[in-house]
């Protein structure tokens, strides 16, 4: 660890952690939830309106727990996010979804410590063929 890595004591989730993922979970892609996504997030995409394709960051919208990865969602920044699309997701899809924790490392910010969490999110269609993975960056203060 670098030195401003080394300052920071009692880590809000352990590395030990690294690599633990959910289970499988089958998400169902409905028509309402992408017109309601494209909505809120204004993008004016015909197909998106209509709901037949997701907008590109519709897997936002797809929360799967890890097991004993918890922290205080009002201490939560938002570090990053991308995604990778082998197709678009489009209404009626169902996807077999997992997330894994990917790293984990700590910080010390102008406001105290932070623990920086990579989480990585996959889709699956229902003959395994990956549709996207995604990773976000969550910054717990």
């Amino acid at each position: 660890m670098g030195r401003l890595e080394e300052r920071v004591s009692d880590p809000l989730v352990s590395r030990d952690l690294i690599g633990r993922q959910s289970d499988e979970v089958l998400v169902e892609i409905e028509r309402g939830a992408i017109r309601k996504f494209a909505e809120a997030v204004g993008d004016t995409t015909e197909a998106c309106l209509r709901g037949e394709l997701a907008p590109p960051t519709f897997p936002t919208t797809i929360r799967i727990p890890i097991p004993g990865v918890t922290y205080d969602l009002s201490r939560v920044l938002h570090g990053g996010q991308e995604y990778r699309f082998e197709r678009p997701i489009r209404a009626g899809d169902r996807l077999r979804c997992r997330t894994r924790l990917q790293d984990v490392y700590q910080r010390e910010g102008r406001l105290g410590a932070m623990t920086f969490l990579i989480i990585e999110l996959e889709g699956r269609d229902e003959n395994g063929e990956r549709v996207f993975s995604g990773r976000s960056t969550v910054i717990v203060r």
